[in-house]
């Protein structure tokens, strides 16, 4: 909270006239303003549309000033330098006599050290407004904050049901699960894991980690794999496996005595369906670090600047819970540049956005990006710097087709020892680990209808139905091997 503090000391100090934060959390927005207020010796005047004008020093209410138009008005004419909240105030700005008062009020605040500070969970103002408007973003609370909530409310619940004192151990344990949630979220989530387990101990714990797993899904932006129910396996990938193994040292203590910083992420391309996204769920568990994934589809809006605003917001998630695994699938679907300006630029600005974040970011946020076409992608983004390594991912060799039907048939309660793995491995020259996986589904299914066991010559008759990715794109398949082998490291 200081340097949020500082951030705004700093614009209304530059005589800034009108500073916009959208967030739901206007219990830590008031916090603020108290502190800005404070250092500043200016008051601080509230204004809600329920509630009227109200002075917060005194907290008297003038009600009489509830109307928008009518406390811009009583605004114009104070003689005080203060700081204004108002609460929910861009709503009311489709009235064109309220949106010229407050134009007119900007425009002597300009002059003054007065702000007016317009808060809402969805702000947005009207051009000629917002091109003189300062956004000002509101970090998630940090651990301090989240320690804060954790001790008030382990002591009102503790009080209420002689609950046990919270060590610092759990303590800590806990506020790095709160990691991401605001104030209110974390406090909910608090209460129920006290109120459902009596203390916050390792079972604690791990309640606060589902709840935030289902918070964040429904934010929409990002979908989180919390590390202890990955359960994922990749067969083959050997040089990739051993890279990440070697990588993994990134994050100890020991190279950060080097002044080493944790690796910044890699890039898997290659053909589709050959384990892609699953190697990014691998790396999550071998690393034991939660996994989150970014689908770019979800980050577009059709409002101006809302698709910008939710990548900053998914990277802001991502790093307020580093270390962990940040998965972004499709790169080249979400962050390609779009010929023209079709979608108004929105991709370009997007595109911008990532690669400064992938150059610049210090958080131990490990990204594992994957691509299917690699010709979309910008060439900016295939450097070294921007990832540590590229990687390519081709189809499956003998070996590895092998270490597939063994991990689909223990996965579906079939003993691999059973079958002729020669004869499918052969059979499946070709095919993609996706493409073996739903060969394994379909037999099953056959062996089910006809009352009778999963064999060889099932699993082979369903191979010799279908017809590989490998012949029907060919063209294609080669093409990507070839600039493979010029530009990417191959993952066996």
């Amino acid at each position: 909270m200081s340097s949020s503090v500082h951030d705004l000391k700093t614009l209304v100090l530059s005589f800034h006239p009108l500073v916009a934060i959208e967030t739901v959390e206007e219990e830590r927005v008031e916090r603020l303003l108290e502190s800005v207020g404070r250092d500043l010796s200016m008051s601080l005047y509230e204004w809600t549309i329920t509630r009227g004008f109200v002075d917060r020093d005194v907290e008297r209410a003038n009600r009489e000033l509830a109307q928008p138009l009518a406390v811009l008005q009583h605004l114009a004419g104070l003689t005080v330098e203060a700081i204004f909240h108002l609460k929910d105030f861009a709503r009311h700005l489709d009235d064109a006599a309220v949106c010229r008062a407050l134009r007119d009020l900007m425009r002597r605040f300009a002059r003054t050290r007065s702000t007016l500070v317009v808060t809402g969970a969805q702000i947005r103002f009207p051009a000629e407004i917002d091109a003189e408007v300062v956004h000002f973003d509101l970090a998630l609370p940090g651990p301090d904050e989240l320690r804060e909530v954790v001790r008030a409310v382990a002591a009102s619940l503790g009080k209420r049901r002689n609950g046990p004192a919270l060590s610092g151990e759990s303590l800590e344990a806990t506020v790095n699960a709160l990691a991401g949630l605001t104030l209110n979220q974390a406090r909910q989530a608090v209460a129920q894991a006290l109120v459902e387990d009596g203390g916050l101990g390792p079972d604690g714990v791990l309640r606060l980690v589902d709840r935030k797993a289902r918070l964040l899904g429904e934010d929409g932006l990002l979908e989180y794999f919390p590390a202890q129910d990955n359960r994922f396996e990749l067969g083959g990938f050997a040089r990739l496996k051993a890279w990440i193994e070697r990588a993994r040292v990134g994050y100890s203590s020991e190279a950060a005595a080097l002044n080493l910083a944790p690796p910044k992420g890699i890039l898997l391309a290659g053909v589709q369906g050959c384990g892609k996204s699953l190697a990014a769920k691998c790396i999550a568990r071998v690393w034991g670090l939660p996994l989150l994934k970014l689908d770019a589809g979800r980050l577009y809006d059709k409002y101006v600047g809302e698709s910008e605003k939710n990548l900053r917001r998914a990277i802001e998630l991502a790093e307020s819970m580093a270390p962990a695994i940040l998965w972004i699938d499709e790169l080249e679907k979400g962050f390609h540049i779009s010929s023209g300006e079709a979608d108004g630029g929105v991709s370009r600005r997007l595109y911008a956005t990532l690669l400064t974040w992938l150059q610049e970011k210090r958080a131990p946020v490990f990204v594992v990006a994957t691509a299917n076409d690699v010709f979309a992608l910008p060439p900016e983004l295939l450097r070294k710097g921007r990832f540590d390594e590229l990687f390519f991912v081709d189809l499956p060799d003998l070996e590895e087709r092998e270490a597939i039907f063994g991990i689909h048939l223990r996965q579906r309660k079939q003993d691999p020892a059973r079958f002729d793995l020669l004869a499918l491995v052969e059979a499946t020259a070709g095919m993609s680990g996706a493409e073996i996986e739903q060969a394994v589904i379909a037999g099953l299914y056959r062996a089910l209808h006809a009352k009778t066991p999963l064999s060889t010559d099932i699993l082979l008759a369903e191979i010799r139905e279908t017809v590989p990715l490998s012949v029907t794109r060919r063209e294609d398949v080669e093409r990507l091997r070839r600039l493979a082998r010029e530009r990417f490291v191959p993952v066996r």
